[in-house]
């Protein structure tokens, strides 16, 4: 086995896993975190209407190409704010190599619930949303499964956003909001993630605007709207628990 997938097994669906290990790759060589993006874009996605409710699976090439219609298949999503004990967030910048809005500053941990791993979609209480966070808080920042449990994450609201991008590569989601307050131990996937700082919140305004690179379109929808609220009530997040609707901006 080669080393690259030594170092990302448990991590990748048995597909990906697979087609490396017929090609392996030198780990942390730029060729090898490309041929990684590309062979991800061969997982499935969840399909979905708009109300939710599941229509069947697509690749996530196929979820993520804009059509020469300007449109984009609705599939799940998830965006994961993490906390320290301090209350400072993190935030991450997204490797030049990412395929959807390389090089841009986003909250922790952005991906998706695959359809390909059976335990993901499961739908009671976001069962299958919250093991999807752990294994990509694992892949993307290295962050131990043990630290970041399914029932740790508080599941906030489903917002609806569409965003086409640079016109080829683009998003349109039903995003889970996760939230999690933890110090955890980090160890970024370079292939994924280029810088992770955390912020805190009186700071927040300040470190937003003097980022060097963009803001991805979830980012910077969650930020006008609702993070400021959230994360003023980091430890009273109940009473802002809105499962009952798809919040549309």
């Amino acid at each position: 086995m080669s080393t690259l997938l030594a170092r990302f097994r448990g991590f990748l669906p048995s597909a990906t896993a697979a087609a490396l290990q017929r090609q392996p790759l030198r780990f942390g060589s730029a060729t090898a975190a490309a041929k990684l993006q590309e062979l991800a874009l061969e997982e499935n996605c969840i399909l979905v209407d708009e109300s939710d409710r599941v229509l069947g699976n697509a690749s996530k090439r196929d979820c993520h190409r804009v059509d020469p219609d300007g449109n984009i298949r609705l599939h799940r999503a998830f965006s994961v704010f993490l906390f320290n004990s301090r209350g400072e967030m993190l935030l991450q910048r997204r490797s030049t190599h990412k395929i959807t809005f390389p090089d841009c500053y986003t909250n922790a941990c952005c991906s998706h619930p695959l359809h390909d791993i059976e335990g993901e979609r499961e739908e009671l209480n976001a069962l299958g949303i919250r093991r999807a966070a752990q294994r990509r808080l694992n892949y993307e920042l290295g962050i131990p499964l043990s630290q970041v449990r399914p029932e740790n994450f508080h599941f906030l609201t489903r917002i609806h956003y569409a965003d086409r991008g640079d016109g080829v590569w683009g998003e349109h989601e039903i995003d889970y909001i996760l939230f999690l307050q933890k110090d955890v131990d980090l160890k970024p996937n370079e292939g994924e993630v280029s810088e992770i700082r955390y912020i805190a919140r009186n700071e927040l305004d300040q470190q937003i605007a003097s980022l060097e690179a963009p803001l991805t379109p979830w980012f910077r929808l969650i930020l006008a709207h609702r993070l400021p609220l959230w994360w003023d009530n980091l430890h009273r997040l109940k009473k802002h628990v809105n499962l009952g609707e798809i919040e549309r901006f």
